[in-house]
């Protein structure tokens, strides 16, 4: 859901290692004659490693890539949009408060372990989020929790806010009742994310789901988060080899609506776009994600299904304030956005149907379609401001990421070196921070205070702007480094606001000011892709990424 390159020999040798790897490392998903892969597996490449099984401590799009076909939360979007659809709810409504909200629940559903799915597990799993405590109130491990319900039943940091969560009751097994503190726009559209997925109870129990070790900074997660993850999905878990880099899940008979089409799902992590691309054409794997603008026509040429996805996303330059002091000055800022030519960014590393980002959420959703400050490309005003604010030999760290393309962030080497040059023409000068995407980095950009420049991005959860400025503009974050109290008070009234053409007004109005302040740099909108091999159908691409594979077959 959260984030560029200089062609060495050494690069295109690490580029070859990779395919050899994926290669000796799928040899079990062919048939003797090694010429074709067998009717029952399909191999996925993938950009980079999960980083956790247990989707509610996840917030990562290759984490939630696994759970969206181990798991299942109470609604989902439908295949290939972002409309609420029913999922281990049939239906659900609200009382004349907007506070108390009924779920009736799909009856007859398994767990992967034999337990029963019933209104008692819904509630197991919500008092577990609400209950967390010590290193599970840590913003990088309850991410998604924070950003949706706040705090927790005990907040251990004066900074988390009152819980939207109060409590949840299961009158009978075929019902849940949640009571939530106020309205919000936020519920219950975010029950579609991965991360209030419904785990077994029994399954969270056995296996210590909450018994984390180590420190912020080096998490050690338990059995549960890495080699027993439970759910209700039409794929189970199998395993995950870490050291080739592969996480195995094998069709689940005991589903409870139609069986997945295709018995056993890989998914394998093959860092480099160009070894991905060899491996699909060796047939070492079936598709992958991320697709090179420069490879989408060829590969279609060549009879692949290329699926791309409409653009729900937004990649930004993030700006700490916590940081270097010359990024406290609104100037500084502003200056840093006219320095960079979005446009021609978009034109050699994006692909067609791009475009330049304004705000920090699509123009496709109610109220991001504010008139903002656009800061166009303009190195001479970029000039002027610095020389306004009396800042001269400007010196910056800047972090990207390595070993990982995103789907709204498709080369970050490439990307970081562009703006690098935009800013060095205008008279400032960046240290190159390259970092393993993750934990390094991440939790480099979204915990720590080092960064003052970093490349990072968003696709939507759901269909609403406050996930896109909501999330990341609601509190103060170590992301941005600014604390600005009026502001949040803002984004909260606009969440609470019941009524959604006011609400639209009220995001407009904020983006307006996000843009006159300039925390970041809003600098695209791409609609990215995947691709499969030519034996391969029945897979939707979606806006929100939320590609399902047990619909997936063979022709």
């Amino acid at each position: 859901m959260r984030r560029f390159r200089l062609r060495t020999a050494t690069a295109v040798a690490a580029a070859g290692i990779l395919a050899l790897s994926a290669a000796g490392c799928v040899q079990s998903d062919r048939t003797e004659e090694g010429s074709q892969p067998k009717k029952d597996t399909l191999v996925f490449g993938v950009a980079g490693d999960a980083k956790v099984l247990d989707p509610a401590l996840a917030s990562d799009g290759e984490s939630f890539r696994v759970a969206r076909e181990v798991f299942e939360g109470l609604l989902r979007a439908e295949p290939g949009g972002t409309k609420i659809v029913p999922a281990l709810a049939e239906s659900w409504a609200p009382d004349s408060t907007g506070l108390v909200w009924t779920f009736k629940l799909k009856s007859g559903v398994k767990f992967h372990d034999g337990s029963d799915f019933n209104g008692e597990a819904v509630c197991a799993n919500f008092d577990r989020w609400y209950n967390w405590s010590g290193l599970m109130q840590g913003e990088d491990i309850s991410t998604y929790w924070q950003d949706v319900f706040g705090g927790f039943a005990k907040n251990e940091s004066a900074a988390l806010p009152t819980s939207l969560f109060s409590k949840c009751a299961a009158p009978d097994a075929g019902t849940a009742v949640i009571t939530i503190s106020r309205v919000t726009s936020k519920f219950p559209a975010a029950l579609i994310l991965p991360a209030f997925s419904i785990s077994s109870p029994k399954a969270l129990k056995e296996f210590e789901a909450n018994k984390i070790g180590g420190t912020a900074d080096s998490v050690t997660y338990p059995p549960y988060a890495t080699d027993h993850p439970t759910g209700t999905g039409p794929y189970k878990f199998v395993k995950w080899d870490r050291t080739n880099k592969v996480v195995e899940l094998e069709r689940f008979d005991g589903y409870h609506e139609a069986k997945a089409k295709i018995k056993n799902l890989k998914f394998k992590t093959i860092a480099d776009l160009s070894a991905r691309k060899q491996a699909l054409r060796a047939g070492e794997i079936q598709g992958y994600d991320l697709v090179a603008p420069a490879d989408i026509k060829p590969l279609t040429d060549e009879g692949f299904s290329v699926l791309p996805r409409p653009a729900f996303n937004i990649f930004y330059l993030a700006l700490n304030q916590s940081g270097n002091p010359a990024l406290k000055k609104p100037e500084v800022r502003q200056a840093i956005a006219y320095a960079i030519n979005k446009q021609a960014i978009i034109d050699s590393k994006y692909p067609v149907g791009s475009s330049v980002a304004t705000n920090f959420c699509p123009p496709t959703l109610a109220g991001c379609d504010a008139a903002t400050e656009a800061h166009a490309y303009d190195p001479a005003k970029a000039k002027e401001l610095l020389a306004a604010a009396g800042v001269t030999g400007l010196k910056l760290r800047f972090h990207y990421p390595t070993e990982v393309t995103r789907p709204y962030m498709p080369a970050p080497k490439d990307i970081f070196e562009l703006i690098s040059a935009d800013l060095k023409a205008v008279g400032i000068e960046v240290t190159p921070v390259p970092l393993k995407w993750t934990p390094d980095y991440l939790n480099a950009v979204q915990v720590g205070t080092a960064h003052d420049l970093h490349l990072l991005g968003w696709t939507g959860d759901y269909s609403d702007a406050y996930n896109f400025i909501g999330t990341f503009f609601d509190r103060q974050k170590q992301e941005w480094g600014f604390n600005d109290p009026a502001l949040f008070a803002e984004f909260k009234a606009a969440d609470q606001e019941p009524d959604a053409t006011k609400r639209a007004d009220l995001y407009r109005a904020l983006g307006v000011k996000l843009s006159q302040m300039v925390p970041g740099v809003p600098i695209a909108h791409g609609p990215p892709s995947l691709v499969l091999s030519k034996d391969i159908t029945g897979l939707k691409p979606s806006p929100l990424t939320d590609e399902r594979f047990d619909t997936a077959e063979y022709k």
